[in-house]
């Protein structure tokens, strides 16, 4: 069954300028903070054959005449303590999608992050459209446009990914939406054509902390999820 794949927009709160400038930065367009992620035949995490997404658990549907089960809990209180707000709104989610989990999903979010801020360093507007919301996606566009204006290029190295969370949740009618807290570990340097350095460091390791919020329509027979939103976490 398929997968769907997560995604928004970032902002690495020490990746270069340009980065901030797209990551991190409220439009007032852009949907509340969520969670997301669904499933199709393959293994959890894997890549879908014809494009670049990131795959989560999706939802089955009931066939005809088959009698849909009452979903259970273990996998949202392993992540989120019985009686939070946390984990009452996982719930919400897992009864408008029974196949939802929430460890799964993390690991898909954890994927996305990766290939979004390797997208967005090598100006992969493709990679971008498939994992992001439209409004998410035209700030990205516009920062990479800009920078590709001025000649200038962003070198990026991703190094890895020291911590994800759910930190909140929300089932809003038929949208279902999952934020994520990341601290992640990256090399970044925006450079002039003569290879001047604009900012960052080509060498040096920074870590960055973001909540990336996605969002799914859990009607919709489209398993993918989008990044919906972000915001960089300041020390």
């Amino acid at each position: 069954m398929s997968f769907g794949t997560i995604f928004f927009i970032v902002l690495a709160a020490i990746v270069l300028f340009q980065l901030r400038s797209v990551l991190g930065r409220r439009t007032g367009n852009e949907r509340p903070p969520f969670d997301p992620y669904s499933r199709r035949e393959g293994r959890p995490g894997e890549a879908a054959p014809n494009d670049n997404v990131v795959t989560l658990p999706h939802r089955r549907l009931p066939a005809d005449g088959e009698v849909a089960t009452r979903p259970t809990y273990e996998a949202v209180d392993k992540v989120a303590a019985p009686g939070t707000p946390l984990n009452a709104e996982l719930r919400r989610i897992r009864d408008a999608d029974p196949n939802f989990e929430p460890a799964e999903f993390l690991e898909g979010a954890k994927l996305a992050y990766e290939m979004i801020v390797t997208a967005f360093a090598d100006g992969d507007r493709k990679v971008l459209k498939n994992l992001l919301s439209n409004e998410v996606y035209q700030g990205f566009e516009q920062a990479i446009t800009d920078r590709e204006e001025r000649g200038e290029r962003m070198q990026s190295s991703f190094v890895g990914i020291d911590d994800a969370e759910i930190v909140s949740a929300e089932k809003k009618d038929r949208e279902a939406l999952v934020t994520v807290r990341i601290v992640a570990q990256l090399i970044s340097a925006v450079l002039k054509p003569d290879g001047e350095i604009v900012e960052g460091d080509p060498e040096a390791v920074v870590e960055v902390k973001d909540v990336w919020t996605f969002s799914r329509d859990t009607r919709s027979r489209d398993p993918n999820w989008k990044l919906a939103g972000t915001e960089s976490e300041e020390d």
